[in-house]
Parts: structure tokens; C-alpha cells; sequence
């Protein structure tokens, strides 16, 4: 095996490494509200949720393509680039698992690429009009449709049921909560799983290993099977953070959080716009909860989950280029 294959295998292991964080660090994303109101075990939840971000990684690649070149000018991207890119977002990922911040894997690694490859080939290598119409348009507008839509469907749900026992509504809705959060975990999958399957084939692609940009079956699979055992692996911290740090969470409210947040992120996948799942489940949360009245809502918590979403990209654009210094002092050294 000659030196250039050794790295670039070892970029690919560095890619499943953030696959596999991606996994656990998100696995809050579809189960937190299904295990606060006590519809799954945590156990059944994880698995249940590592199943269908299986299904919904293989559902397609658009968000993949958006990735690999829509972001910065493929010519500019080299392996360092790649490896500097995932090894900023791993180290922002880790960080906001420890404290129990649901920050955003995708803003992570966008921001990875986006300082390494800047710090490579200076500003021009960013393509603005895909970073304003893939990335930060949909920053803004996600979770303000996450709050909208979970605000509506929660309200439509108290209309339905306005003269209804509590308590059977509840039961009848833990029950429905299998399938929303399943659909939710599908959700993820669908977008999540593909932000790595880009930066692969990103890598491949830099590398001559393949000639255009259409990501190949084995990285598909790779991606889609790491994501589900990370997710197995499930992340405790975040999911109390996301269960009940923001709202109280009843049946009801979880039901409507999930399908207002899967709709969302289903429709982003589907014209390939990369969304922070992350940033739709919270504040679909934050909408549902704000129906009962504005001070359910923790707003403390989520002043620091706000926070978090904002520094995100700069703090992993500064985090991969500081990385491509480094690394690449130490290539010279050699």
C-alpha cells in the first residue's frame, strides 16, 4: 500500500469518526421527546431510532452533492483540507456532547470545510451564492419554521381536542408517538447521514478516485451503517437537554414536535439543502411549548442553545483552520 492510499484511508476513518459522533450526538434529535413521555424505554428508543436513520440515509444524495460542491470550489480542496475540515467539527462535536448542547453537526462540518479550505486557498474558494441559498438562508428560516409549524399543529391538536379527556388524548398519542418519531428518525437519516457521504466523496473525488460527482454505493452504505451504530450509541446528555430542559413534554406535545420537525427536514432533503435537524426539533419544541403560554418554555436553556447555533460555523471555521497550520507544519517537518 503505497503513502498517498494510507491517507487517504485514514481521512476516510476521520470521516467515520464524525459519522459515528454524528450519530450519538444527534440520536437526541428523533428519541428525546419519545423517552420523556415515556412512549419507548431509552433502550427501544435508541434502537428503534438507529433502524430508521438506517432507511432514511439510503432514501438519497442530494444533500450529499450540496456538501461535496456546493459549498467551496471543488479544484481548491485537497486531503489536508478534508482532514482539517472533520477534525474542527469532531472537536466542536465532542465539545457540545460534554456540556449538553444540541448544537448543529451540519453547521460543524460546513464550517470545518469552509475554514480549511479558506485558510488553503484564501476567501474566493467559497461560493457565495450556494453558501447564502444552502446554508445560511436556511440557518435563519428552519428554525423559524420550526417554531411556526409546531406553534400551528400544537394549536390545531388543542382545537381537535378541546373537549376531550386529558388523559385518554395523552394515552392515544404515546401510543401515535411510535410512529412520529419514527418518522422523524427517518428524517434525520435522510439528511444528516449524507453530509458525510459528500465530504467522502469530496475526498475521492480530489483524489482522482472517481471522476464526477456521484457519491458511490459503498460510501452510501458506510455512512448509513455508522450513522445507525452511533445513534445505538445514543447521546444522554443532550437528550434530557432536548426531553425536558425546554418544555415539560406530554404525549401530545411530543407527537406534534416530531411530525412538525420530520415534515421540515423531509422537504429540505428532497431539494438538498443541508438543515441543522438539530436547530428544526428544538425549536419545533419551542412551539409547541409556547402554546400552554410563553413561560413554559425554559428561555435560559434556550438562550444557550441559541448561542450555540451562532458560533457554531466561526467557531469551527477558526477550529479546522488552526488544525490546517498545524498539520500542515508538521507534513513540512517530514
Amino acid at each position: 500500500m503505497d503513502f498517498t492510499t494510507t491517507v487517504l484511508i485514514i481521512i476516510i476513518l476521520l470521516a467515520v469518526i464524525f459519522e459515528y459522533i454524528n450519530g450519538f450526538h444527534d440520536s437526541a434529535n428523533a428519541v428525546a421527546t419519545v423517552v420523556s413521555t415515556k412512549a419507548l424505554t431509552p433502550r427501544r428508543a435508541i434502537i428503534y431510532a438507529a433502524v430508521l436513520n438506517l432507511g432514511g440515509a439510503l432514501l438519497g444524495t442530494h444533500v450529499a452533492k450540496t456538501i461535496g460542491g456546493g459549498i467551496v470550489d471543488v479544484s481548491s480542496v485537497t486531503q489536508t483540507v478534508i482532514a482539517c475540515a472533520l477534525i474542527g467539527a469532531i472537536i466542536w462535536n465532542l465539545f457540545t456532547w460534554y456540556f449538553g448542547i444540541p448544537s448543529s453537526s451540519s453547521h460543524a462540518l460546513i464550517g470545518g470545510l469552509m475554514g480549511a479550505a479558506m485558510m488553503h486557498s484564501g476567501y474566493k474558494v467559497v461560493k457565495i451564492d450556494g453558501l447564502v441559498e444552502k446554508v445560511l438562508i436556511p440557518m435563519v428560516t428552519s428554525p423559524m419554521l420550526g417554531i411556526f409549524v409546531g406553534f400551528s399543529v400544537m394549536l390545531l391538536f388543542l382545537w381537535i381536542f378541546l373537549k376531550s379527556n386529558p388523559e385518554i388524548v395523552n394515552r392515544n398519542f404515546k401510543k401515535l408517538q411510535l410512529i412520529s418519531s419514527g418518522f422523524l428518525a427517518l428524517s434525520h437519516g435522510s439528511n444528516d447521514a449524507q453530509k458525510t457521504m459528500g465530504i467522502i466523496t469530496l475526498l475521492l473525488l480530489s483524489s482522482g478516485k472517481i471522476t464526477e460527482m456521484e457519491v458511490p454505493l459503498w460510501v452510501i452504505l458506510l455512512c448509513a451503517m455508522t450513522m445507525a451504530f452511533g445513534t445505538m450509541a445514543g447521546g444522554w446528555k443532550i437528550i434530557k437537554t432536548m426531553g425536558s430542559k425546554i418544555i415539560k413534554v406530554k404525549p401530545i406535545h411530543g407527537f406534534a414536535a416530531e411530525v412538525s420537525s420530520a415534515s421540515i427536514i423531509l422537504t429540505a432533503s428532497h431539494f438538498g439543502i443541508p438543515v441543522s435537524t438539530t436547530h428544526i426539533i428544538s425549536t419545533s419544541i419551542m412551539g409547541v411549548g409556547s402554546t400552554m403560554r410563553a413561560s413554559a418554555v425554559r428561555w435560559g436553556i434556550v438562550g444557550n442553545i441559541v448561542t450555540a447555533w451562532v458560533v457554531t460555523i466561526p467557531a469551527c471555521m477558526f477550529m479546522s483552520a488552526l488544525s490546517y497550520i498545524i498539520v500542515t507544519k508538521i507534513v513540512h517537518l517530514f
